[in-house]
Parts: C-alpha cells; structure tokens; sequence
C-alpha cells in the first residue's frame, strides 16, 4: 500500500459490519425475489439508477422486514411500484401508517359516468356545427 492509504482488515470489523460488507447487488436481488415479485421489481428499479447507487436505501428496505414481515413489506413494495414511487421513505412510510393493509389497489377499468353519457356542462357536438 502507498503512502497515506488506508486499508480495513475484514476479520477486524465487528461481525454485523462483516455481514454488511457482505450484502452486495446479487445478494439484494436474491433477497428480494425470496419476499415476492413486487419487491424484486422495486430492488430491480433502485438499482437500475445509473447516476446514484442506492444500496443503504435498498438494503433499508429489505431490512424492514424484520419488523414488519416478508408480506407485509410485498403488499408495500406493490403499492409503490403501482404510484411509481420506488423508494425507502416510501414503504416505510406506506408500512408505518398501514396504508399496505388496505383493499387491494383496483386497475383503472371503467370510466366513470361523467365522461361516458356527457358531461353537467357538455353541449351536443350536432348542434355545433348547425
């Protein structure tokens, strides 16, 4: 080593710094595909950043199954992927206020009756052009 660098010993870290050091991309990857599929999509998506590498964030948020539990935290990450807000603030926030525990997020199928028979305020598009 030259001069003025420094270099940590592995076997000198604390045993919970050692199995930090140890929780690299694939691992994150693995671990998330264990919880569910939404999980791994989010993981996949904070990883897919090429400006900013987001490991604390995302092993935060796989961490968070430890006090919530692994579907819990699935029900979290599908909830975030659906808004498009994959994040750390945002499932813990989602998991903090139980927002998770809510009916299941309904696809947008039907439009509602104001856009399908006129609109209060809609004139007849026959009459404009008379």
């Amino acid at each position: 080593m030259g001069k003025g660098l420094r270099h940590t010993v592995t076997d000198h870290m604390p045993p919970e710094a050692q199995a930090w050091q140890m929780q690299d991309t694939q691992w994150c990857l693995n671990t998330a595909l264990q919880i569910g599929p939404a999980c791994h999509a989010m993981v996949h998506a904070m990883f897919s950043d090429h400006v900013l590498i987001k490991m604390r964030a995302v092993q935060g948020v796989l961490r968070l199954k430890q006090k919530y539990g692994a579907i819990r935290l699935e029900a979290a990450c599908s909830r975030a992927n659906h808004f498009g807000t994959p994040g750390y603030q945002v499932v813990k926030s989602i998991l903090a206020k139980g927002l998770d525990q809510l009916t299941p997020l309904l696809a947008f199928d039907a439009l509602a009756t104001t856009y399908t028979e006129g609109g209060r305020f809609c004139r007849n598009t026959q009459t404009i052009l008379q």
